[in-house]
């Protein structure tokens, strides 16, 4: 068993001695895992941002334009001092909008005309069979949209679309629940056979 395997054995098992309570070894392992985890990602941006996409071409290939990002990165620490703190605003304005302006068109893509577009397939497949899939998410979407029209009391006919809509939302949020307990579940599975295994070699 080699030193990485019982250090990381020990540190699993600290984790997980917080079902027991809290406690010091618990307290020691998540500051530990904070702190590495902060050490591991500084190094990261500083090898792969700053001196691969700043330092070396500003420095060494002369890309002369890089010098407006470099100035608006060190105007971000003015906010340190009391005087200067307002010059901070420009880099972090330049930040929100150009970081919205790429965000807004691809999430408006993925989140929205693509889920639009899902709604509006063909009801009828090529071979001239009905595509259940796509009734039920047309009569999904149909039942969803009317649970949020609050224009109109829910009653009649339209209070039971409303009504079958809210069952709808309940699959998704059960399904959605249950995937992130599933992802949860495989992450537990891997660590207790890491233990078992090759921390503990109580199983083969």
């Amino acid at each position: 068993m080699d030193i990485s395997t019982i250090v990381a054995g020990l540190l699993t098992m600290a984790i997980l001695s917080f079902l027991y309570r809290d406690n010091p070894v618990y307290k020691m392992a998540e500051s530990l895992l904070i702190g590495v985890s902060i050490g591991y990602t500084l190094v990261i941006v500083w090898t792969t941002t700053i001196v691969d996409l700043m330092i070396l071409p500003l420095f060494a290939e002369g890309k002369l334009g890089l010098i407006i990002p470099l100035i608006l990165g060190l105007l971000m620490f003015s906010r340190f001092h009391p005087k200067t703190a307002s010059l901070s605003k420009l880099p972090i304005a330049v930040m929100i909008g150009s970081g919205a302006g790429v965000a807004i068109p691809v999430m408006l893509e993925a989140r929205t005309l693509k889920q639009i577009s899902a709604t509006v397939n063909p009801l009828v497949s090529a071979s001239g069979t009905p595509d259940i899939a796509a009734l039920v998410v047309l009569i999904g979407v149909l039942c969803t949209l009317s649970y949020f029209y609050f224009s109109r009391e829910h009653t009649g006919l339209f209070g039971q679309t409303a009504k079958f809509g809210t069952w709808f939302l309940m699959l998704f949020f059960g399904t959605t629940f249950g995937y992130t307990v599933m992802s949860r579940m495989s992450t537990l599975i891997g660590r207790m056979e890491f233990l078992l295994s090759d921390f503990l070699h109580l199983v083969d």
